[in-house]
């Protein structure tokens, strides 16, 4: 076993322990990834990590088991299509040393028949979670060498975001300028994520993706961007405009550049992250805006490129060092135009650490 799963098991059971937890059911995806740096092939065979109080155990599709088996020396309870999964999930239970675990936290990215299997395969009368106050408590607060890669993989998108402002050009459409954001991840081996590129009336659709619409003189353009090298993506969000701009445009574009910094001015440890909301959301409103921010302040980042913490209106989530987070308010003017500023930030203990290298300013293309 690695040391760093080694390490992870262990901070995984003292959360356990902490949260009256006696067994954690991971499914291949995310949770797997950060436990034991990989996860078997995901289809509708049931293939699932069980961490028990002491031990652990792989419920594993023989399909599956000697490609998996190079990644981890964890114990395989193997099963094959023509016997079914139910044998070989009661030994891996008993492996795991669960036999009354009280209270178990699923994944909450399981299939929902993962999820019934497992259920049906544990006493009557089981408590049941998601995993907020273990797996997901841990894979909040990130260590160094998952900060290290995620500023890796920010530089890169910013070398991204550099190429598509060099590319700018009026006639191009906008899906050509998200190729080239493509063809430079792909070319620093960073597999494209998304490529969010929305010129003028499209940009004040937030989850718009790029389309054949041509980029005209006048327009304001909202780039948002990531990619993957490695396990964690980046994310990040500016804006460019063609020729002159839009009419009102430098007003807005510094509403949201003041929501930015009053969002990172609120981030501090201790501090709920409805309150991150409400400083950036206060500076919108107070501008005449609110009704035209459309989403949260931010979200949370790892091997997911949403997880939490979410910041929300709502949220009561205490933010803590290590916590990796976005800060991206938005001003969203239908017909017109959107501005999105976005910054990846880490938190440290004495305010974020921002860890893009790129300025907020808008980009300027001469027309």
């Amino acid at each position: 076993m690695s040391p760093s799963t080694t390490r992870r098991l262990a901070a995984l059971r003292s959360c356990m322990a902490k949260a009256g937890v006696g067994l954690v059911a991971v499914a291949p995806g995310s949770h797997m990834d950060w436990i034991v740096g990989f996860h078997p092939h995901a289809d509708e065979r049931p293939c699932l990590l069980l961490v028990g109080p002491k031990r652990e155990a792989f419920l594993m599709p023989a399909l599956n088991a000697d490609g998996a088996r190079t990644f981890t020396d964890i114990a395989f309870h193997t099963w094959a299509d023509e016997a079914g999964p139910d044998e070989a999930l009661r030994a891996a239970l008993a492996d795991a040393g669960v036999t009354q675990p009280g209270r178990v936290a699923l994944d909450e990215c399981m299939r929902l028949d993962f999820g019934l299997l497992l259920l049906d395969a544990l006493p009557a009368g089981t408590a049941r979670e998601f995993t907020a106050s273990t797996l997901g408590a841990l894979r909040m607060r990130k260590d160094a060498d998952e900060y290290a890669e995620l500023k890796r993989n920010a530089l890169i998108a910013d070398r991204a975001m550099l190429a598509a402002f060099a590319a700018l050009r009026p006639g191009m459409t906008e899906l050509e300028l998200a190729n080239v954001v493509k063809a430079h991840f792909l070319s620093e081996e960073a597999a494209p994520q998304f490529w969010i590129v929305g010129a003028a009336g499209n940009g004040a659709f937030p989850h718009h993706t790029a389309s054949d619409r041509v980029i005209e003189a006048g327009d304001a353009v909202v780039i948002d961007i990531g990619g993957r090298n490695g396990m964690f993506p980046s994310d990040i969000t500016r804006m460019a405009i063609v020729g002159p701009a839009p009419e009102g445009y430098d007003a807005v574009h510094a509403v949201v550049e003041a929501a930015v910094r009053a969002g990172l001015a609120a981030a501090r440890p201790g501090v709920a992250a409805r309150e991150v909301d409400a400083a950036a959301r206060g500076v919108i409103a107070a501008a005449g805006y609110g009704d035209y921010f459309l989403h949260r302040t931010g979200h949370g980042m790892g091997i997911d490129g949403h997880e939490p913490p979410f910041l929300t209106a709502t949220s009561e989530t205490v933010l803590d060092e290590g916590m990796v987070f976005s800060i991206e308010p938005g001003i969203y003017l239908p017909g017109r135009f959107g501005i999105r500023l976005e910054e990846i930030v880490i938190l440290r203990k004495d305010g974020p650490e921002i860890l893009s290298e790129l300025p907020r300013t808008v980009f300027r293309k001469e027309a």
